[in-house]
């Protein structure tokens, strides 16, 4: 019996025509054979015995069909398909999984992951028929292969469907440009690196180029095409490059500058070093250091050392010798051309290592010598200093003064006077001279003679004869 429903007996019982299935069969021994199950078979048998006291020995049986797992299926989102179904997402998004399968008991649903780095790694599982799961920020390690299995815990049977996952990704820097130095002078080469972008990004130097497939492209080029500070540029490409399209660097060709200190003065018999810096030129220049109007290379050894200091390039000359005096070049070479700095060493001997010292006291000494004769000078004529236009004259006093009464129209007198006769009392008068002397109340005109050294006292002017008088007025008007 199946649900309080006879479906099969041996006779004794009517079985239920509507309960009655062809796939059923009663076997001798009291056993239910049922053909061809299907999952509507699931349900509780009852098995029921009369025995012949007529007793009845019921027995229960609880059937479970199982079908399946069926119609597997894996959903991954946001994605790109690629034609081959791969799925491509870019790095940083959110990435949501959905696996799912027909409906049926005992049925569990498990999600795995196998990358680089792991395999065959559960993420989560489930008994319904639906499992969802998100990744936040998805990383370049979640590349991989993910599986959605269902498995049919009673019969074991399992079911996997897989999908593999790129993550497309790129370096938030541009890329790399440099040059290097090539085998010869006359070419440069030059490398273009992008690294740290999946899939691999395209490169190319130049406008005219074609893009190659390669995270680091070296190209050679002929020194005769290039000049200085001439721009090369290298562009990239990249699937993820929506809004920018591509992405560059460049380099700027420059002829080298070497840089230093032109003249160089060293005593007789020490140690001198030459310093050369050369850091501007691209591609890097070759620099060495030569001798002598000729430029003899400088072989390294006791006399000669080589030294390189960063950038700097520095000659170290031993126990300096006159014959060391010549011309020193700091030779620098690239691709784009050649430039020297020329550097002349003045050798002075160890007898002059005082004549600075001398000298300098000898200029100190001719220096106060001079200042100690005009101070001098000054001090001997210092009864008459000039200042502008005015004189003053601390002479002396002869007594050869005479005070005039200057009139009512002021006049200046500024004529002069020739050298005046002799007069009756023996005086020689050789310069008069006119001063005005302004004051508070009145102005006076003072006449200062200078005559010859006197031989009698100095008689008041009023006591002059009349005819020195005339004299006086006939030279000195007013």
């Amino acid at each position: 019996m199946k649900d309080s429903h006879v479906i099969a007996s041996d006779g004794e019982l009517h079985v239920d025509s509507s309960a009655k299935d062809p796939r059923l069969t009663l076997e001798l021994n009291g056993s239910l054979s049922i053909s061809k199950v299907i999952s509507e078979d699931t349900g509780s048998f009852l098995c029921s015995s009369r025995l012949p006291d007529n007793r009845t020995i019921n027995a229960h049986v609880l059937l479970q069909v199982t079908s399946g797992p069926y119609n597997v299926t894996t959903v991954i989102y946001p994605t790109i398909v690629l034609p081959n179904r791969t799925l491509v997402t870019e790095e940083g998004k959110s990435v949501s999984f959905k696996c799912s399968t027909r409906p049926s008991p005992s049925q569990q649903l498990n999600l795995t992951f196998s990358g680089a780095s792991n395999n065959n790694t559960s993420l989560t599982f489930t008994p319904l028929p639906i499992l969802e799961y998100t990744i936040e920020n998805i990383q370049p390690s979640n590349q991989g292969v993910y599986t959605c299995s269902a498995v049919n815990t009673v019969s074991n049977r399992m079911v996997n469907n897989s999908t593999e996952l790129l993550v497309y990704y790129i370096p938030s820097r541009r890329p790399d440009c440099m040059s290097m130095k090539a085998q010869n002078s006359s070419s440069v080469q030059l490398n273009c690196s992008w690294f740290g972008a999946y899939p691999t990004p395209q490169l190319r130097w130049g406008k005219d180029g074609d893009f190659q497939v390669t995270d680091s492209l070296v190209v050679s080029l002929n020194s005769s095409t290039l000049k200085d500070r001439q721009t090369l540029t290298c562009t990239a490409r990249h699937e993820l490059l929506k809004n920018e399209k591509e992405r560059s660097c460049s380099v700027t060709l420059s002829l080298p500058f070497p840089a230093g200190e032109p003249m160089v003065s060293v005593l007789e018999g020490t140690n001198v070093t030459l310093s050369c810096r050369e850091f501007t030129a691209v591609p890097a220049a070759n620099t060495m250091w030569r001798k002598g109007q000729s430029q003899e290379p400088i072989v390294p050894g006791s006399k000669y050392v080589l030294s390189v200091e960063g950038p700097d390039l520095k000659l170290t000359i031993v126990n300096i010798s006159m014959y060391d005096e010549v011309y020193y070049f700091c030779r620098s070479e690239n691709a784009l051309g050649v430039r020297e700095l020329e550097v002349f060493l003045t050798v002075k001997a160890s007898s002059s290592a005082y004549t600075g010292a001398v000298i300098g006291v000898f200029i100190a000494a001719l220096i106060t010598g001079c200042a100690f004769i005009v101070a001098k000078i000054l001090y001997s004529r210092r009864h008459t200093i000039c200042l502008g236009n005015c004189c003053f004259s601390q002479a002396e006093d002869r007594g050869d003064v005479v005070d005039l009464v200057e009139s009512d129209d002021e006049q200046i007198f500024q004529d002069a006077v020739p050298r005046l006769p002799p007069l009756t009392n023996g005086r020689h008068t050789t310069l008069v001279q006119i001063h005005r002397i302004p004051s508070s109340d009145d102005h006076e005109v003072i006449v200062e003679t200078h005559p010859e050294p006197p031989e009698q006292k100095d008689e008041p002017i009023e006591e002059k004869t009349e005819e020195s008088r005339e004299e006086v007025e006939e030279l000195v008007s007013f």
